[in-house]
Formats: structure tokens, sequence, C-alpha cells
């Protein structure tokens, strides 16, 4: 559920801000609402940071190395060292690049001794290094003395000897080419020199996080301090915290003589979201923190039904039982290790332990292990599965009807997509039906159930089998096809009178004549939001096929000794890479369909932020 929050505004003294929200950090119980702080000594604790993470970017990796724990002032010292050392490091580096590229620039000239050239030039013997194309070289003039280095059809190297100016000269670097290398070859030595001494400071990382974390707790603190609302002798600052902890805040404001006023929030305001569950549906909290989902505090908490179908998602979209136990085997390892050391096992591992079982179970239902051919199956492993959605007899064709029309295995997998579907846009339009009971807006709600199974209907005839399920059938004595179309008409009407109402039908009706394209291909949505799911079946046959086109490939090989090791390698990497399609599948489709097909029926945008005390 979402816990109920309040609105409070504090009122107190201006010279007592700081006093004040060390008492608040203290009982750490408020989520302040501040705008924007200012001041030199907030943007000095960024720029510490900053600088601190730069250093912390700069060592890298601090794994199995022997920590030394320092203060943060000691931190930042040697945060400084290292962005020192770094700078000079960047320095070295931009040396040698330039050497490096005048040595590129002069490579067809061999090696170039400035000294000689200088001390030539000193006795009155000037010499100039050119390059000209070789019908340009033939017109210079006799006066113009050259000695011709080399040369081609295209160009000539040549020097020109005495004060004539010649253009395309050569530009002389400042050291010889020698010196050049030289230099380099000691840049090289300064740089892992620097380095060195940039990994030694690396026993200082973890003392550097702490510094950092320290200093992200005062810039919080700087931030709420200045960017309170302040007039003269007053300051105000608006904050939200959980009904159940009113009682202590107004303990603590009549101890500390603060003003408190306290309001229930609206839609109006920015109100944090926590999320408060039983320990198995907590276990979902890890994918929705990792996709940053969190829901807006006036809409729904679905974590329940999140856990509950994106396990069913997962198990049909990797749809391989061998698969599954792969997965329970990854995640059961931390879990014992946890267990025997005594430590709390993290809910992520449990979930993608729960993520196993479940494709472990559809591999069971389906008869789907490791890509294999029921006929390379033990009988036992058959035995388990649901026949009429097993690979057992995917070639079977079942007569659920006697008008002599059938189903494939295929069909049948394709209906229970639709079927889920169904249950969980409805369970959608059933909790708004909850919210909306004491408003007649609750028969729009029943409107959009109507239309649901009037539409899941529509979709089985027009995309499983138009014979099975055909507008003329009947069954019982019900036409089933012309009811289905009843409930769509109904629905629609329901939805269009009702979806709107605010306490006056007139103006429901309005509203949605004002919306009528929107309405109409509001019909069209629930359609293709039903279709949508049979993209649970067509993943899990990709997935399918690709597993059992790595056995094939892999197969004969299996059977020559020679080659065994190449099979080996062929099917871990096959299966590995498919396990890793099957992961992104899940992300990309499962996913999907929970914050997308099933929120837009609940009205939902994802739109809030974590609740965060200050503390």
């Amino acid at each position: 559920m979402i816990v109920p929050m309040k609105k409070v505004s504090l009122i107190i003294r201006g010279d007592e801000k700081k006093q004040t929200l060390k008492k608040l950090r203290k009982l750490g119980i408020m989520h302040v609402e501040i705008t924007d702080g200012a001041g030199e000594r907030l943007a000095g604790l960024n720029e510490q940071i900053v600088l601190l993470q730069s250093a912390l970017f700069t060592l890298g990796k601090s794994k199995n190395v022997k920590q030394t724990q320092v203060d943060t002032s000691e931190a930042l010292s040697v945060a400084q060292k290292i962005a020192r050392l770094e700078q000079e490091k960047k320095c070295y580096q931009d040396e040698i690049n330039f050497l490096s590229g005048e040595l590129d620039r002069l490579k067809g000239w061999g090696d170039v001794d400035i000294d000689e050239l200088k001390a030539l030039a000193e006795k009155g013997v000037k010499i100039s290094l050119c390059e000209k194309p070789a019908d340009e070289y033939a017109l210079l003039p006799e006066s113009v003395k050259t000695v011709k280095l080399e040369g081609n059809k295209s160009s000539v190297k040549f020097l020109v000897i005495g004060e004539n100016d010649v253009a395309n000269s050569l530009v002389l670097p400042e050291m010889s080419t020698d010196k050049m290398r030289e230099r380099i070859s000691a840049l090289n030595t300064l740089i892992d020199e620097t380095q060195q001494q940039i990994t030694s400071c690396i026993c200082y990382a973890e003392s550097i996080k702490k510094a950092v974390k320290a200093l992200e707790r005062e810039v919080q603190f700087e931030t709420y301090a200045t960017g309170m609302q302040e007039e003269s002798v007053v300051a105000c600052f608006t904050g939200y915290i959980e009904a159940e902890n009113l009682d202590t805040l107004r303990k603590t404001a009549a101890e500390n003589s603060w003003g408190l006023l306290i309001e229930e929030p609206t839609e109006e305001d920015n109100v944090p979201t926590k999320l408060k569950n039983n320990k198995f549906v907590s276990l979902i909290y890890p994918l929705t923190d990792f996709l940053g989902t969190v829901p807006g505090y006036f809409e729904y908490d679905i974590s329940g039904w999140f856990l509950s179908f994106i396990l069913i998602f997962f198990g049909i979209i990797f749809g391989d039982g061998g698969y599954g136990l792969l997965i329970c085997t990854v995640a059961a390892i931390p879990i014992i290790k946890a267990l025997i050391s005594k430590k709390t096992v993290s809910p992520a591992f449990l979930l993608v332990g729960l993520f196993g079982l479940s494709t472990v179970l559809w591999g069971t239902l389906t008869c789907t292990w490791f890509g294999l051919s029921p006929e390379q199956l033990p009988q036992w492993l058959k035995s388990l599965s649901v026949p009429v959605i097993s690979n057992v007899y995917a070639d079977k064709i079942w007569y659920p009807f006697a008008n002599g029309a059938g189903l494939t295995t295929a069909q049948n997998l394709q209906i229970l997509c639709f079927s889920l579907a169904l249950v969980q846009l409805t369970v959608a339009h059933v909790k708004g039906a909850v919210r909306n009971r004491k408003s007649l807006k609750i028969l729009g709600d029943i409107g959009s159930m109507l239309q649901l199974l009037g539409i899941y209907y529509l979709v089985l005839s027009l995309v499983v089998n138009a014979q099975v399920f055909s507008f003329g059938l009947v069954i019982a004595g019900i036409p089933v096809g012309t009811v289905s179309i009843a409930l769509i008409g109904v629905g629609f009407v329901m939805n269009f009178v009702f979806s709107n109402y605010e306490g006056s039908i007139v103006k429901s009706v309005l509203s949605s004549l004002k919306n009528i394209v929107s309405v109409l291909l509001g019909v069209v949505n629930v359609f293709s939001d039903i279709v949508s799911y049979i993209r649970l079946w067509a993943v899990g046959l990709a997935g399918a096929a690709i597993s059992a086109t790595v056995n094939e490939l892999a197969g004969p090989l299996l059977g020559n000794f020679m080659f065994m090791v190449l099979a080996i390698v062929l099917l871990v990497f096959g299966h590995g890479l498919n396990m890793i399609l099957n992961v992104l599948s899940v992300i990309v489709h499962g996913i999907r369909l929970n914050t997308l097909e099933f929120s837009s029926h609940l009205d939902m945008s994802w739109s809030g932020h974590k609740f965060k005390p200050f503390e």
C-alpha cells in the first residue's frame, strides 16, 4: 500500500534555522520540500564533492586492497594530491602527443639536428629544408643554390643554401629528432612514476567514499538552511511526514516552540511516495528500483499485481525449464552463502530465484527442456506436461466444440496469452471501480469491463480461429458472438456517459463529446492492448527456436570425440546468448505489459518520487 502522508509546515525564528534542522535531522521522520539553496559554503561543498568523486574515478576499483582510514579533511588532501598528479600526468601526455606529432611531420626528412643547423647559421651558412612539386623545382632560378636530397616524378625534397626565401620551406622544430625521442622516453618514465604515486593512494578509496557521503549530508543540510523561506525574524519550510509519525512531530514542535501547520495533501502538492507491503510483495522492489518506477501518491500501489504477472510473463518468455534450473542455481548460491553466514538474504536473489521457479514450472507444463525435442526427453517429464499446451502434442488438433473446427497447441497458447490480458486489464478496471464505488463513475469502469469481455471474444475470432470462435457460435442456447457484440456496444455507451462523471451526467456526456475522437480510439486501443499480449507467445516461440537450432548445430559434433570441445563451446555460447536475449525480452516485453498496457488502464503515469526523510 501507499503509506498515508500529511503535509506539514514549520514556522521558526530566523536565527534558529540550523539548530532546528539539526533537531529534525536527528528526528529523521520528515521529508523536507525546499527550493534550491545558495551561498558560498554550498558552492564550496559541491566543489569538494566533485573533487572527491573525480579522485574515486581516477583510482578505479579498490577490491582486495587494505584500506587506511582517515577523516574527511585528510581525504580531501588525498583527493587534491590525486588531482595534482593527474594534471601532471596529463601535461606529460600532452607533451608526448606534441613531440610525436613533430616526429611524424619530420619522418620524411630522416634525423634533423637543429644544433648543427644553428652552428652553420652562426658561421654564415644558412640552410633551409624545402619540398616542392617536381615541375616547380625544375623552374627554380640558378641564383638559388640547392642540394637535392630525394625526389620522384611528383615531388622533390631539397636543401636551400643561403639567404634565398623559397616558398614551402619546412618549419624547423625546437629540438633535434634524437632529443625528441629521448624526451618522449623520459616523459613515459615520468608518467609511470606519477601513476604509481596515484595507485599508492588507492588505500584511501573507502575513506574518500565516506567523505563523499558526509559532504552530501552537509550539502543537503546547507540546501535546506539556505533554501528556506525567510522573512526578517521568522523562517518557514514545508515537508511531508507519515501520518503515523505525526504525534512525534507534534511533541517535538511543542518542546521547541515551533509553529506547526498540518494539512491533507492535495493533487497539486508534490507528495512523495512510500510503499509498504509484506515481505513477499516487497521482493518486487529491486526490479522497480532498477527501473526507477515510482507510483504517484494519488495513484495505485500495484506491487503485488506487478510481482504476480511479471513472474508469469518471465516464465512464458524464457519458456524453458532447463533455463529455469540454471537461474535457480545461480540464485541459490548467494542465498545459501548468506544463510550459512547468518546474513540477511538480498531480496534481489530471492526475486531471481522466483523467476527461475516460474520458468521451471512453465517448462514443465509445456515439456520444454534445453530446446530438446519431446522424443529426446524421458516419459516421466512428458507425463508432467499439460496436453493442450505441451510440445508433446504439438501436432495434435484439439476439438473443443461440435462444429468440426479444432485448435492447435500454438492456438491454445495464444488463447492463454489473451486470457492473461483479459484478467490483468480487468483487474485494472476493478481497482478503478473500487476507488469510484461511491460515485456513478463506477458505471464507466463497469462499462470498460464489459468492453474488455466483448473485445476478448472478438480477438479470439479474428486472431486465433474464426471457425471455432465464430460469431454464429451458440453454447447452451446462448449466441456467444451476438452477446460479445452487445457487450462492446453496452460497455461503450456506459463508458461514454459515465467515465467523466463529476456530479453531472450532462457534463460527463459533453466532456466525452469534446473528446469524441479519443473516446472512439479508446475502443481500438482496448483491442490492440489485448492483442499486444501475444508477444509473450511469440517471444517464447523465438527463444525455443534458437535453442533448438543451437542443439541441431552442436548435435553432429557431439558424436565425434575430436570435435567434442567445439560442440560444448557452441552449446554454452548459443544457449548463453539465448538467455541474454530472453532477459532483454523480459525487460522490453514483460515489463512493458505491466508499466504500459496494465498501467494505462489504471490511468497511471508513474509520476511519483520516493519518500526520503531528512536524517
